[in-house]
């Protein structure tokens, strides 16, 4: 019998603040819980505050030297700390340990407690590098997790990154253990940064077909986007059977966000969400630890995609179309959604169904088939 889903959360996790000038607003959060809170979403999750912060986990994935620098909090050009992406703050190493431990206990509370699924919508930092900060993340909270789940004895784990921007980061700490697959549906890294996530990198000597990348044209909407997904992330999750699905759900993919060119609505995120709980329910037991991530669009798109995400972890998703409440348009002003959803209805034609050579969608979709594919004992068709 499993117990109820989790939703790791705490005021303190808000303190992971760049400042009001920053493209990375704590109230992005705050705003998620309180529109969850305000629909009944959270009703159906148990909360549960973060452990303290804990030094030896932030050092099962970062060295020592880059630990103390953030702990001095002062400008580090070595370690990436004091530019303009990613500026000091106050207590900078105490609360980003604290996103820390919120991401592993949410893996805790999957694989040791009664709970199949949990969250830490403050989580998702991926661009985090062992020794430096780097696209607005100081400690990578998710790699420590997925870390921590390989040190309790899980055999395989598989990482989903749904955000615009490549999971670099997690994708380094794992370039060679073929027990962890990390999988990137992103834009393009010839127009986007970090630069990184091309359909060529599929993992390290020891690991090859670990790392799927998915390098999306700039333009994507809804049905091109899911047309991709559903043409690499099943096939390749089966392939490395996982017992713990981890995924990182960045809703800068929205064509409202002001930092990159996708084009997906609230209701194609909402289906990736759904489409990630049900693989995860087919695949790992239900097992599934899921983040936020990046989103930019703060008042319009990251509230509702992160009160869609914790409705679909807790078991009940929301109608795209379910109102708004009207005090949370009030204190978001003029413009306001007026529903959880864009209005638009999602479809997509599979791949399978037929490619498409003159199509760019298509052409990122194959270039990931074959590069892959094969080294996963799959057919990359067509």
């Amino acid at each position: 019998m499993t117990g109820r889903p989790v939703f790791v959360y705490s005021e303190a996790l808000t303190g992971y603040d760049f400042g009001s000038d920053h493209a990375m607003s704590p109230g992005r959060v705050r705003s998620a819980v309180a529109l969850a809170a305000s629909l009944g979403v959270l009703d159906a999750l148990d909360v549960v505050a973060p452990p303290p912060a804990d030094d030896a986990l932030l050092a099962t994935v970062h060295t020592p030297e880059y630990i103390e620098a953030v702990r001095r909090g002062v400008a580090d050009e070595r370690h990436g700390l004091g530019t303009s992406d990613n500026p000091v703050f106050p207590e900078m190493h105490e609360v980003s340990s604290q996103v820390v431990t919120a991401t592993v206990e949410a893996a805790r509370q999957v694989w040791e407690g009664p709970a199949r699924r949990a969250s830490n919508i403050a989580g998702g930092l991926h661009h985090a590098m062992p020794d430096r900060t780097s696209g607005f993340c100081v400690y990578n909270d998710v790699a420590v997790a997925i870390q921590w789940l390989l040190d309790q004895g899980v055999e395989r784990v598989a990482y989903v990154d749904v955000d615009v921007h490549h999971g670099d980061g997690v994708q380094k700490v794992f370039w060679d253990d073929p027990r962890v697959m990390t999988v990137s549906l992103h834009e393009t890294p010839v127009c986007l940064f970090p630069g990184t996530g091309f359909p060529t990198e599929i993992g390290g000597p020891d690991a090859l077909g670990s790392a799927v990348n998915v390098a999306l044209p700039p333009g994507t909407g809804d049905a091109g986007w899911l047309r991709a997904f559903d043409a690499v992330v099943p096939q390749v999750l089966a392939a490395h059977s996982p017992q713990v699905l981890v995924t990182q759900h960045g809703c800068d993919s929205h064509s409202h966000d002001p930092l990159a060119d996708l084009d997906l609505t609230l209701d194609g995120q909402r289906a990736s969400y759904v489409a990630l709980a049900n693989l995860a329910d087919e695949l790992a037991d239900g097992r599934w630890v899921s983040t936020g991530g990046g989103g930019y669009a703060v008042l319009h798109v990251v509230p509702r995609a992160w009160t869609h995400l914790l409705a679909v972890v807790g078991g009940h998703p929301l109608d795209p179309e379910t109102p708004t409440p009207q005090a949370w348009r009030d204190r978001i002003g003029a413009y306001a959604p007026e529903t959880m959803g864009d209005g638009v209805q999602v479809s997509f034609r599979r791949f399978d169904d037929g490619f498409n050579p003159e199509s760019r969608l298509d052409q990122a979709i194959m270039a990931t088939r074959r590069a892959v594919f094969p080294e996963l004992g799959l057919d990359p068709g067509f």
